[in-house]
């Protein structure tokens, strides 16, 4: 779960000023021209992610940090955390380039506690699997960063148990696949879209907006891997019609949370939460209309965060390494 890092872009260096051609090019033009060569991307410095959570020890950042300098790995970034209360122990290191993950891992784990989680991923894109039911406005954000290639992953397909929003996927040349909910036992339901999932072998399943509840086995299935986003108006107001019932009660602040689904429902690891202030000169559409983008604003930081490697989760609780 990775840092996006700082990315120069190459094109504000390309200008549609006239080409001036001179007999003998100045020193400082070609001094300019090899600056503009060694312009790399930082994500193109980026090798490899090294995740570790673990019990707590003296001596675990030197001993990893001694194994990654012998198999000369120059750590480009680290962030590590350890919570008291659990004696739990997280660490994220950026490397510059890649090596065998096995061998690395071999290597790591004699000098771990027993209990040590290793992730080691060289693949900074994931592959996501979308479903939604009716509501556009994070299933547009998703495909819209798909599309210019800034979501971080990549988009196999979108499940939908209404045909609402097959028309923009099909606008963004994404697989789309209608599975009603309707006149069906739910077991058969999910196996229709187990199906699908185990197709694509997805690194996680984004809820975006989907208003149906998922069994404690589908659930089970796919631990920690499972994204939902849903407003922050619960428990005060369940059920339908969040944002007129907030209304109605005159609230002033309106939020939104993206979580892991657990078979708790809306209870999973927190990734992230955003409020923002409403007053009393807000109807009820303005109201709905923030909490729109307030979801798609935390759903997007909350995607960006898991598919950069940041967010570690143990027991039902998250470090996110922002």
């Amino acid at each position: 779960m990775v840092h996006p890092g700082l990315h120069t872009n190459p094109s504000i260096f390309q200008t549609n000023f006239p080409k001036w051609e001179f007999s003998h090019p100045s020193p400082r033009s070609e001094i300019s021209q090899k600056a503009r060569q060694k312009i790399i991307h930082y994500s193109d410095i980026v090798g490899m992610i090294v995740v570790i959570q673990c019990k707590d020890q003296v001596g675990l950042v030197a001993a990893i940090s001694g194994i990654l300098a012998r198999e000369q790995l120059n750590i480009m970034s680290l962030r590590e955390h350890v919570d008291p209360t659990e004696n739990r122990f997280f660490i994220r290191i950026e490397v510059d380039k890649e090596t065998s993950k096995e061998q690395l891992r071999e290597k790591l784990s004699p000098l771990l506690p027993q209990d040590a989680v290793i992730s080691i991923n060289p693949q900074p894109e994931k592959k996501i699997v979308v479903m939604v039911t009716k509501e556009y406005h994070c299933l547009s954000d998703i495909l819209i960063r798909h599309h210019f290639k800034t979501l971080g992953a990549s988009v196999q397909h979108v499940i939908g148990n209404y045909p609402v929003l097959e028309d923009i996927c099909r606008r963004f040349e994404t697989p789309f696949s209608y599975i009603s909910h309707q006149e069906m036992e739910k077991e058969v339901f999910e196996q229709h879209i187990l199906n699908i999932l185990l197709r694509h072998q997805p690194d996680y399943i984004v809820l975006a907006k989907f208003m149906r509840i998922l069994s404690p086995a589908f659930i089970q299935a796919f631990p920690a891997r499972i994204i939902n986003i849903h407003h922050s108006f619960l428990p005060a107001f369940v059920g339908a019609n969040p944002y007129r019932q907030a209304f109605e009660r005159g609230v002033k602040l309106i939020g939104a949370t993206a979580h892991f689904v657990t078979d708790q429902l809306d209870e999973g690891p927190i990734i992230a939460q955003q409020i923002i202030p409403v007053n009393h000169s807000y109807t009820a559409a303005d109201m709905m209309r923030a909490g729109k983008e307030i979801e798609t604003s935390v759903l997007a930081k909350a995607l960006r965060l898991v598919f950069d490697d940041r967010v570690l989760v143990y027991k039902n609780k998250t470090v996110v390494f922002e």
